[in-house]
């Protein structure tokens, strides 16, 4: 899978992509991310990516003509583009799956006030959000799309168990998990997960995944799921 990234600020990226797992199926060649400056494709020698907008306001925005040739600099091949925006749809677990079936992917990361809107228009490129609230850019989120799709990667994260168990996967929270001492502070791990009882185990979790989607996060269920399996 090859992701590449537009920012103008390529910095922010060195570290999370030599990180953990993340870096690891990067150095793997599982997934290819390349990170592009779009100050290199600014046709002046200032290297300017935003201007004032059209009809007043604060802030400045970023510009088409940066953003376009970027773009158009990666080659020909079908790509699918997303631009970071908190105007965007959700980023959730049933879009990270669909990202991750994606050969090509191309993150633009918007800066300022926003990007101009010839961007969504032009490249087709959908906006994604990964929540209501404002950061300072598109960085960020570029990180958080990256991980949660390489993770579905084949031969990203270990064991293929691991990754069905998770929150989310089955439209319910994951399970509290637990490790040694089996007392700690007095606070003890419930007895049921010592028992060796596999099945009593399986019902046991699925009945705290339920319990704790419940507390967090009752919106998982307006869908209905059944507390038996």
């Amino acid at each position: 899978m090859r992701i590449d990234v537009l920012t103008i600020f390529p910095e922010i990226f060195a570290s999370p992509l030599r990180a953990s797992l993340l870096g690891k199926a990067i150095a793997a060649g599982l997934v290819d991310v390349r990170v592009h400056d779009i100050r290199e494709h600014a046709p002046d020698r200032h290297r300017k990516v935003d201007d004032e907008p059209y009809g007043g306001g604060p802030g400045m925005v970023m510009k088409p003509g940066p953003i376009f040739a970027a773009v158009e600099a990666l080659g020909p091949g079908p790509k699918r583009i997303v631009l970071l925006s908190p105007a965007g749809r959700r980023l959730d677990q049933a879009l990270v799956r669909e990202l991750a079936r994606e050969p090509w992917l191309v993150l633009i990361c918007g800066r300022y006030e926003g990007v101009d809107e010839r961007v969504v228009e032009g490249l087709g490129a959908e906006e994604v959000s990964i929540g209501d609230y404002v950061l300072s850019g598109g960085e960020l989120p570029a990180l958080v799309v990256i991980e949660a799709v390489a993770r579905l990667v084949p031969g990203v994260v270990g064991k293929e168990e691991s990754l069905q168990r998770e929150s989310f996967e089955e439209g319910l929270l994951d399970h509290p998990h637990y490790t040694r001492p089996a007392v700690f502070r007095g606070m003890r791990v419930p007895e049921v997960l010592l028992s060796g009882d596999h099945a009593a185990i399986e019902r046991w979790r699925r009945e705290a995944a339920l319990e704790k989607t419940r507390r967090n996060r009752p919106d998982l269920l307006r869908g209905g799921v059944d507390a038996d399996p």
